[in-house]
Order: structure tokens, then sequence, then C-alpha cells
């Protein structure tokens, strides 16, 4: 099993509207690092630690795991999203993404400042200058940390 940071911005899809739907297609991501994490690496069964980014303050607020991979994102088709890419076409797509469902909202939600005053996430990406990746894998001893903090 592996693990994974998701980040969304909570006033467009939060933890609360993954609890509501339970299961969603992560669409939208057009990075081709991000992208080819949802495309080779993740695995369903992997569990994600659900970020708010863009809020104040960004933090973890709960978890999710993996229940697909590798799909075809959609909104890469649709000429009225935001996310549509004309060179893009059904018989070679480009863009994938991963669908995940809903695990559970964290007692305490984990604050960037938090996780960055934390001893032991120090070599979380999170924290590194220049990482804005809005997914990123996660080691077995920081995803449980952050959980634990979380419950708390």
């Amino acid at each position: 099993m592996q693990y994974w940071l998701m980040k969304s911005e909570p006033e467009e899809f939060s933890i609360f509207d993954l609890e509501r739907l339970n299961t969603t297609l992560w669409t939208g991501v057009r990075n081709y690092q991000a992208r080819n994490f949802m495309k080779d690496k993740m695995k369903i069964g992997d569990q994600v630690l659900f970020y708010h980014s863009n809020a104040t303050p960004p933090g973890v607020a709960g978890l999710a795991k993996v229940t697909g991979t590798g799909l075809v994102d959609p909104l890469q088709f649709d000429k009225s999203s935001d996310y549509y890419d004309q060179k893009s076409t059904p018989d070679n797509p480009r863009w994938v993404c991963a669908e995940i469902s809903f695990v559970f909202r964290f007692k305490h939600f984990v604050s960037l400042p938090e996780i960055r005053s934390t001893q032991g996430l120090e070599n979380l990406l999170l924290v590194k200058k220049g990482q804005r990746l809005s997914i990123q894998p996660v080691n077995t001893m920081d995803f449980n940390l952050i959980v634990a903090l979380g419950q708390n």
C-alpha cells in the first residue's frame, strides 16, 4: 500500500463534499508528474490524506482511499470546462484521473502550521520549498503521524 496527499480547494470540493458523495473522480489535474502518479503509481486501496489548500489555514481534513486508477478524465473533452484540452482525443486521451472514496474526517484539522512545527515531518514534500504538486506521495511514517495528529 502507498500513501498520498491530494490537495483540493475547499470552496471547489471539500472533505464535506466527498463525505456527502462518498466517491468522486479526481479530475482536472493538469500537471504531468501528478498525472503520472495517478496513471502509473496509485493502486486501488492506497490511502489518501485529503488536504484543503488555499484555505485559512490550509491543512489535512481527513482520509480517503483510492478506488479507481488510470481512468480517463472526462473534463479534457468538455469544451465548457476550464480543464478542456483541445489536443486530447477520445482515441488518444492525455489526461487521466483517479477515483477516491471517503473514509473519515479528522476529529482535529491538521493545519499546515501544525505540520511544519511537528517533529518528524521535516521531510514531508508538502513542507519543502517549491513543492506545489496537487498530488504527492507520502511515506508511511509521515502518514501515520498526520493521522495520529488528526485523531487527537
